[in-house]
């Protein structure tokens, strides 16, 4: 009977570890073309066979002569940076969306609703309303750096506080967690407001892309930082997926297989963090993609995190992308703030998950 469980375990393990990879697959196919469709998608149509030209050209595959230089110019110089920029962005918040609810043991937990976000933001706020002077005298190595390294503190600040305040007698409690999110919120958001009084009409107009969330600045600059800071985050929180499949059997049952809760949690925290504030530097506040991305995966392949973490990457991508053709295009020749277009869709969801936990007793 032991020797006939064996085999039947290792082909039910093979056959979850190809649906998984399938999935993995297809996110990245799915990230693909929506990158594409982003790619062309605009004022100016650029078709996808001649993306792809102009990808083939930039690598040498394909003479300059076969593109349109209008088209090339509108590709390297606004659509590129743009859909680069939207993936980071995207794959940033799904990743530490899904590491939070991993951390917190709950799927309600996304960066927007506990304040992480907003707590970035108002770092990131203030150090355009108040801190010009500091942040010249960096010089033009460390400037682009300042609103990333700001939003990091704040982004950290409010995922402690929110840690704190929830964790009673080993155990997260989820309505306090919502409830120091939406304190938090408030708080951020009263300060912000007080900032968009004393501030300048200049940086008036910037507080007002912070607060609303756009990629509409993307330009070659203000990708690298975020790319270094999400790769960084990105790294370290997938090297944590075993660490959450072992946190999320409770505090206890870690400890007994060798995991070190308070190691995960601080881990998970800071990278988190990082990984939001790289999203909340160049993009604004933009919320539930960290809840919907995250939660989709798990519908689709379980809790394990080592394919929710990169599966949420990939669909966050590929969300927020598709998001931006959507707030680019849907009133032309104005453009929706992309918080709005992500909120439309992301507060039915939250609703729904909020009944779903209700029916399943979730507290």
């Amino acid at each position: 009977m032991t020797a006939g469980v064996i085999p039947a375990g290792l082909a039910l393990a093979r056959r979850r570890g190809r649906e998984r990879a399938l999935l993995l697959g297809l996110a990245g196919a799915l990230v693909l073309v929506v990158a594409i469709a982003g790619l062309g998608i605009g004022a100016l149509a650029i078709p996808p066979g001649e993306v792809l030209a102009i990808i083939g050209v930039k690598l040498g595959l394909i003479s300059p002569d076969a593109v349109d230089p209008l088209h090339a110019q509108v590709f390297y110089a606004i659509r590129a940076p743009r859909v680069l920029l939207g993936l980071v962005v995207g794959a940033s918040l799904a990743l530490a969306g899904a590491a939070m609810q991993g951390m917190f043991r709950n799927p309600l937990a996304d960066p927007g609703l506990i304040g992480v976000s907003a707590g970035a933001a108002l770092a990131a706020a203030a150090v355009i309303v108040v801190g010009p002077p500091s942040v010249i005298a960096m010089g033009s190595l460390l400037r682009p750096w300042a609103l990333p390294i700001a939003a990091f503190g704040g982004g950290l600040a409010a995922t402690v506080i929110v840690y704190v305040l929830a964790r009673h007698e080993g155990r997260v409690v989820v309505p306090v967690m919502l409830l120091a999110g939406v304190a938090l919120n408030a708080l951020a958001g009263a300060a912000i407001g007080w900032l968009t009084f004393i501030a300048t009409d200049e940086q008036l107009r910037s507080l007002t892309f912070w607060t609303l969330g756009s990629l509409g600045a993307a330009g070659w600059v203000a990708v690298l930082p975020a790319i270094v800071l999400a790769g960084v985050a990105a790294i370290a929180l997938l090297s944590q997926a075993r660490a959450l499949n072992l946190l999320a059997l409770g505090e206890g049952e870690a400890r007994h297989l060798g995991a070190d809760p308070v190691r995960i949690t601080r881990i998970v925290s800071a990278c988190a963090a990082i990984a939001v504030a790289a999203a909340v530097a160049s993009a604004g506040m933009i919320g539930f993609v960290g809840l919907v991305a995250p939660h989709l995966v798990r519908l689709l392949v379980g809790p394990d995190h080592r394919v929710v973490l990169p599966g949420a990457a990939l669909l966050g991508g590929a969300m927020l992308v598709a998001a931006d053709i959507v707030a680019r295009t849907a009133v032309v020749p104005a453009e929706l703030p992309l918080g709005v277009v992500t909120a439309l869709v992301g507060v039915p969801f939250f609703f729904w998950l909020l009944l779903r936990a209700k029916r399943g007793g979730i507290a």
